[in-house]
C-alpha cells in the first residue's frame, strides 16, 4: 500500500509542498539568513527518502513535475520589470555590460578553480551555466558536454549562497544602487537570488529579473565559444 503511494507521482509533489512550508517556517521563526527555505527543504526531503529507503525515481515522479514548471513560472519576473522598465531605458549600456562582465567572470573563475583543483574538463562543462536559471542551464550543460544532474545541485547551491549573502555584500562593499544591486544578484544567482533582491525592493527586484534572462541568453550563445577558447589554455 505504501509503495504505491510513493511510487504516485502526487507522492513527490505533496512532500516537496509540505518540506518547503515547513522550511518557511523555520525560516520566518530563526530569521536567519542560513535558514532558507531551499535548502532546509532539500535536507528535509533527502532525509525522508533515505529513512523510508525511498528510490529517488519515485520521488522523481512527482519532482519532475514541479521541475516542468519552474520554466514558465518565471515568466512571472517579468512583471516587475514591466513596471519598472524606464529604468533600463536609462540604464542600457551600465545594465549590459554588467551582465556581460558578470557571466565572464562566472566561466573564468570556474575555469581557474577547476585548474587549480585538477579537476577533470567535464566537469568544467557542468558547472559553466551554475549561475543561469536551472531550465536553461540544463539544456547549455548538455549541448556542451557537461553533466546536466550535477549543473542542477550547482545551480541551487549558486542560488542560495546568493540569496544569503547578497546582502551582506551589497552591505559590506557599501552597494547602495538599487539597478546596480538587483543586476548584480540577478547575474550571479538568477532566480533563487532575485526572490532575495524582490524583498530588497521593487527596483532590485525588476533588475535582477531582467539579469536572469540577458545572463541565460549571452550564456546559450557564446558558451560553445568560450569553452574552445579557454580550451587552449588546458
Amino acid at each position: 500500500m505504501m509503495e504505491d503511494f510513493f511510487n504516485n507521482p502526487s507522492f513527490g509533489i505533496l512532500i516537496s509542498i509540505v518540506m518547503f512550508e515547513i522550511g518557511l517556517y523555520i525560516n520566518k521563526k530563526t530569521k536567519l539568513a542560513l535558514m532558507h527555505p531551499l535548502l532546509i527543504s532539500i535536507g528535509l526531503i533527502i532525509g525522508v527518502l533515505l529513512i523510508f529507503d525511498i528510490p529517488l525515481e519515485s520521488y522523481s515522479k512527482g519532482g519532475d513535475m514541479i521541475s516542468y514548471f519552474l520554466g514558465p513560472a518565471t515568466v512571472i519576473l517579468a512583471v516587475p520589470l514591466y513596471k519598472q522598465f524606464h529604468l533600463f531605458k536609462e540604464n542600457t549600456k551600465p545594465i549590459l555590460i554588467g551582465i556581460v562582465v558578470g557571466v565572464l567572470t562566472t566561466i573564468t573563475s570556474v575555469f581557474a578553480l577547476c585548474k587549480v583543483f585538477a579537476y577533470e574538463d567535464q566537469l568544467f562543462y557542468t558547472l559553466i551555466p551554475k549561475s543561469i536559471t536551472t531550465p536553461i542551464g540544463i539544456e547549455v550543460s548538455s549541448t556542451i558536454g557537461g553533466i546536466p544532474a550535477i549543473t542542477v545541485v550547482a545551480i541551487v547551491l549558486t542560488g542560495i549562497t546568493g540569496a544569503i549573502i547578497a546582502p551582506l555584500v551589497m552591505k559590506f562593499f557599501r552597494i547602495n544602487d538599487e539597478v546596480a544591486i538587483g543586476i548584480a544578484i540577478g547575474t550571479s544567482s538568477h532566480a533563487v537570488g532575485t526572490s532575495k533582491a524582490m524583498e530588497m525592493g521593487e527596483i532590485q527586484g525588476a533588475m535582477s529579473g531582467l539579469s536572469i534572462g540577458l545572463a541565460g541568453i549571452i550564456t546559450v550563445l557564446f558558451s560553445s565559444l568560450f569553452v574552445r577558447i579557454l580550451e587552449l589554455f588546458m
